[in-house]
């Protein structure tokens, strides 16, 4: 079983691959294919849940979708990520909230997306024993007051994300996400702190990289710029879709091996 212990030790080492899910079948391959970390992002709100943006995603939703990959998740470490407002209020709500995906939604760590904030109460939740994971950068839940554009672009907010990679550090996070930060800032937040930075948009020098797996697979009808795609899932969802749809109305489908019939039932009608 891999620990957070295990993924701090791999700090410039083999590179870590982390990748989102939201569901058991999607876990399940992701874990078959090797996959290190798997990311129950607040991304759900856009991608699964019908949201115009991740603020929405409760508590209860991110619950439920976090017990469905880690029940099918065997060896991927598996982080859940707290929603908008579920800490940073209450310290006392943020730990039972934090605590919830780790003892009923069976997580392995959980995610938050840090500021000065989130220093003492990673203190706290590392000391009781919930694992953190920080993220830095472009942080989707403060979308309302820094928009979604590339952070850390000047000196001053570089050296708040070098202080504050440090704090969560020396605070007991176990790894740091750098989210859409120029790849100088995201080599020397790597070279500052002994966790593994997990990169997107990050450059190429941070210990892992993370994606959504909609970009991954190309499900998603776009790819953010610092993305890729080595699939294309929505194309092959839409020609099966449409060649169901087709032979339904030919009559091609359901044939004589689809049914099944009883002798027994013959006198019926």
């Amino acid at each position: 079983m891999v620990r957070a212990k295990d993924i701090r030790a791999k700090a410039g080492e083999e590179p870590l691959t982390m990748i989102t899910a939201y569901d058991a079948p999607t876990a399940e391959v992701a874990d078959e294919a090797g996959i290190d970390m798997i990311l129950v992002g607040d991304s759900a709100g856009n991608l699964r849940l019908g949201y115009d943006s991740t603020l929405p995603v409760s508590v209860d939703e991110m619950a439920s979708l976090t017990g469905a990959v880690a029940r099918s998740a065997d060896d991927a470490f598996v982080v859940a990520d707290m929603p908008f407002l579920s800490y940073g209020a209450d310290e006392g709500d943020a730990i039972e909230n934090c605590g919830r995906m780790v003892k009923e939604a069976g997580a392995d760590a959980v995610k938050l997306e840090s500021g000065p904030h989130t220093v003492e109460l990673t203190d706290r939740l590392t000391d009781i024993g919930v694992p953190v994971q920080a993220h830095l950068g472009l942080t989707p839940q403060r979308e309302n007051e820094t928009g979604l554009f590339r952070q850390g672009t000047d000196e001053e907010s570089a050296r708040e994300t070098v202080e504050l990679a440090r704090a969560h550090e020396e605070a007991g996070a176990f790894s740091l996400v750098l989210e859409h930060v120029p790849a100088n800032l995201g080599a020397a937040v790597t070279d500052t702190i002994d966790i593994p930075t997990i990169g997107i948009g990050a450059g190429p020098d941070c210990d892992g990289q993370v994606l959504t797996v909609d970009e991954v697979i190309g499900l998603s009808e776009r790819t953010a710029p610092f993305s890729k795609k080595w699939g294309d899932v929505r194309g092959e969802m839409r020609d099966a879709i449409a060649g169901y749809k087709q032979d339904v109305e030919s009559g091609a489908f359901p044939a004589e091996e689809h049914s099944h019939y009883e002798d027994d039932l013959d006198d019926v009608y």
